[in-house]
């Protein structure tokens, strides 16, 4: 497990072969966001079920918060892994006539789904690829693969009600199932009055044909008005540029499709571009940074919108340069990219990003980046975020009077945190955090990760002085934060310079099994808590080393009304684990002092009971050339069990045992307790274990 809270003895005894421990792990919560959180997050046309809340004939895998598995990249970090002919069946939460499915196969791998209702095998299946998945990072330390999810849909021709059975078999290929998206899809809507269809300027709406100058002439002759994009698969095989003062607009996204890996590419544009109810479908299989490989690329200009839209398998949903004042994006779908699903790039005023839903981003699934100019007076508001998979759900690279507001992120992975607040800028010129970053109304699920190129942990909301000092006002307010991995509020500054966070104010927040600490200080600063609560804190409430050392200290301010997190981590030189508890819990405090023990087998008068005695020059030897062995001993009651230590006795009294006959032996095990030990966090404790060779605390 990666993650528990405080464990409880399951048994009465502590048995251990090497350092293994039989405890009862913690549980891991999981929440589904739609049903758990309502309040946050945006208002969505699908209900979401789990692939391991089904029924099933597959297997389970996880929960796993590991860089790179399956598991720790799935919605909840579970998922159901499927051998061919193995199927997992879900009741549907809803009536429907349509399903995404989140899926993976293995690398290089392709099939079907079979899709069946109330045990009925329908005509149709669900294609099943690992072309779009399986992206290569060199430049991460640890796993250098990511984005292992894919997403694909199915009109099923039917529909179904609230109660419904609706299975997905694998049919000729192994699949792991994440997640199932039901969908009640309207019918096409009709072309508006006075509108330009791009089939009447010659698209071909079967995608065998290039409908790319159809749809330039219908822009051109709809100046002023709308172009329609009528039911059918349109493909373009480049990009569109010169848009402006005009609406694109489709019959909905499950049924005008356009096949585009680059739509609109320009630098600037005049502006009152709105772009509503369609899909875009890209063929970006790798991610190449140089590449326009967006939905829009540039600018849409000033006054625009985008509406209704479904983008899928692009390098970039929005990533937005130049003049886009006052532009709207809203209701949308973003799947499967493999880097940011938008990016505000800088030089953006007075722009709303709210009730999106993004799946599977190969970065930041939202950013404002404020090179160039600032962005200012923007913000992401009431928008779903689930699995990014490199790095944060919302990132804000500096910038001007900021609002990220009552949006729902979870199971973040490898280098983010459920919400970015950073001065971090990538190049220059940039344009630092001023003004107000107001920051209300979230939630965040299963957010933070360790950072595998730091080895460090990364909270669920981190506020990062990067590259220069915090000098805004920070609001953090009314957040919820639960099952982080690690801890839920981070202050750090990341590029280990030692610049101030400053001007921070955490108020009104809830904070629910952290894995660690609930607030990770390690710059210097000062930040004020009021009305913060936590529950179930897997190590301790605070951790205050600022990095570099010396570099400064970091003030908390008690605001008064919270509670739960008082304790303090007394450890600078070494992290605390998820679950771990404090390092020195209750100085002096030995279980297995004085009790009962027993073993596989000992020697001499190296009995089980040395190992217990509290005399640091006895111990227990195990019977040469015979492993595994185990030692129990009974603790006599159920116990809180936060650590394990084994200890070797002074050198100048077992080491005098190599002399024996049987020292090679005798080296080697003892030798394997001492490796294994050092590999466990507990034995990272700052204060000595009273001096037997093991005790629990």
């Amino acid at each position: 497990m990666h993650r528990s809270s405080t464990a409880s003895a399951s048994t009465k005894r502590l048995s251990a072969i090497g350092v293994a421990v039989a405890l009862a792990a913690g549980t891991l919560v999981t929440l589904t966001p739609t049903a758990a959180h309502a309040a946050a997050g945006a208002s969505l046309p699908f209900t979401s079920a789990e692939a391991e809340s089904a029924t099933t004939t597959g297997t389970k895998i996880g929960p796993d918060f590991t860089q790179g598995t399956l598991a720790s990249e799935a919605s909840g970090r579970q998922a159901v892994r499927l051998a061919s002919g193995q199927r997992v069946e879900f009741t549907a939460p809803r009536a429907a006539n349509a399903v995404n499915v989140a899926y993976s196969v293995p690398d290089g791998q392709s099939g079907t789904l079979n899709v069946y209702v109330n045990g009925t095998k329908l005509a149709k299946t669900i294609a099943v690829t690992s072309k779009y998945s399986y992206v290569d990072t060199g430049w991460i330390a640890g796993s250098k693969t990511h984005h292992l999810y894919d997403n694909a849909r199915v009109l099923l021709g039917r529909h179904v009600q609230a109660g419904d059975k609706i299975a997905f078999e694998a049919a000729n290929t192994q699949v792991t199932v994440d997640v199932a998206d039901f969908e009640q899809v309207a019918s096409a809507a009709s072309q508006p009055a006075g509108s330009v269809s791009v089939t009447a300027k010659g698209a071909d709406p079967s995608g065998q044909g290039d409908s790319t100058q159809a749809f330039r002439d219908a822009i051109a002759a709809a100046q002023g008005g709308v172009v329609w994009i009528p039911p059918g698969d349109y493909k373009l095989t480049s990009s569109l540029n010169g848009v402006h003062n005009v609406t694109l607009q489709g019959a909905g996204g499950w049924h005008s499709v356009v096949h585009t890996s680059r739509f609109i590419d320009q630098s600037s544009s005049s502006g009152n571009v709105h772009i509503k109810d369609f899909a875009v479908i890209g063929e970006v299989t790798e991610r190449v940074d140089s590449n326009p490989d967006n939905f829009v690329n540039g600018s849409l200009g000033p006054g625009s919108s985008v509406s209704g839209m479904w983008l899928q398998h692009l390098k970039v949903g929005l990533w937005l340069m130049g003049n886009n004042d006052n532009l709207v994006v809203e209701n949308n779908r973003f799947l499967d990219m493999t880097a940011d699903g938008l990016n505000l790039n800088g030089t953006a005023k007075n722009v709303r990003v709210r009730n999106n839903f993004l799946r599977n981003q190969g970065d930041d699934a939202l950013a404002m980046w404020s090179l160039n100019s600032p962005d200012t007076n923007s913000s992401f508001e009431s928008n779903t975020i689930s699995q990014p998979n490199l790095a944060n759900g919302i990132a804000i690279y500096g910038g001007t009077d900021i609002t990220v507001k009552n949006n729902l992120i979870s199971d973040t992975n490898a280098l983010g945190s459920g919400i970015a607040i950073s001065n971090q800028k990538f190049m220059d010129p940039f344009h630092p955090l001023a003004g107000t970053i107001t920051v209300d109304g979230n939630t965040l699920v299963r957010a933070g990760a360790m950072n595998p190129n730091w080895n460090h942990p990364m909270g669920a909301l981190r506020v990062d002085s990067y590259d220069s000092a915090i000098e805004a006002t920070v609001n953090i307010t009314n957040t919820t934060i639960t099952d982080s991995p690690y801890s839920a509020f981070e202050f750090v500054s990341g590029g280990g310079r030692g610049y101030a966070v400053k001007n921070v104010n955490v108020s009104g927040a809830t904070v629910n099994n952290p894995g660690t600490v609930v607030v990770q200080a390690e710059a210097q600063g000062a930040a004020k808590f009021s009305d913060v609560t936590a529950s179930s804190v897997g190590a301790a409430g605070v951790y205050n080393c600022p990095y570099p050392a010396g570099s400064g200290t970091f003030s908390l301010t008690d605001g008064g009304g919270n509670s739960g997190w008082s304790s303090s981590w007394s450890d600078c030189a070494s992290w605390p684990q998820p679950g771990q508890g404090n390092p020195d819990p209750e100085p002096g405090r030995n279980l297995a002092k004085g009790r009962p023990a027993t073993a596989t087998g000992s020697q001499d008068v190296y009995t089980p009971g040395k190992a217990v005695d509290g005399d640091a020059n006895t111990y227990w030897e195990s019977v040469n050339n015979a492993f595994p062995q185990a030692l129990t001993v009974d603790l006599g009651s159920g116990q809180a069990v936060r650590r394990l230590v084994l200890k070797l006795p002074p050198s100048s009294v077992w080491g005098a045992r190599w002399a024996a006959p049987t020292a090679p032996r005798t080296r080697r095990w003892w030798a394997r307790r001492a490796t294994a030990s050092t590999r466990r966090p507990a034995t990272r404790s700052p204060s000595p274990c009273p001096t037997a060779p093991m005790c629990g605390t």
